[in-house]
């Protein structure tokens, strides 16, 4: 199984991963990262590094991360030209989050392309349905 690297702006990737292990329950190799207030983004990468000592790299890591260009991205590509068998993907969600967590089996291009697939299609806004469409439905 690849390992999964969540980071984001505050502790939104911490809480997530709680979130997520409330519907799938907990997954081996997987770790959250903070940047904090305060921090720097060598402190970041530090913090990679760390948490990338306890995870299973063999198949390769994908980080997911709250927003494209942003720190906890930005550290991601610098340690994936050190680690090599790495793939980021930035605006994570809970559907993105799921389906990876939830597809222990997907090669490390395949966990990006799902992942980007998951993230883009969970995205939806309520459309009310006319009572003449609702019924149409039914039949």
């Amino acid at each position: 199984m690849i390992a999964v690297v969540l980071s984001s702006h505050g502790h939104f990737s911490q809480a997530i991963l709680k979130s997520c292990e409330m519907i799938c329950g907990s997954r081996d190799n997987v770790a959250a990262v903070t940047f904090d207030v305060g921090e720097s983004a060598d402190t970041l990468v530090d913090k990679y590094r760390a948490v990338l000592k306890m995870l299973d790299l063999r198949d390769g890591v994908i980080f997911m991360t709250d927003l494209f260009a942003g720190s906890p991205y930005n550290a991601a590509c610098r340690l994936s030209l050190e680690t090599g068998n790495a793939a980021i993907v930035a605006g994570l969600n809970m559907p993105m989050l799921l389906e990876i967590l939830s597809s222990p089996s997907l090669t490390l291009e395949e966990a990006k392309q799902v992942a980007q697939r998951a993230g883009k299609e969970g995205v939806r806004a309520f459309e009310p349905i006319s009572a003449e469409d609702r019924d149409k439905e039914e039949l």
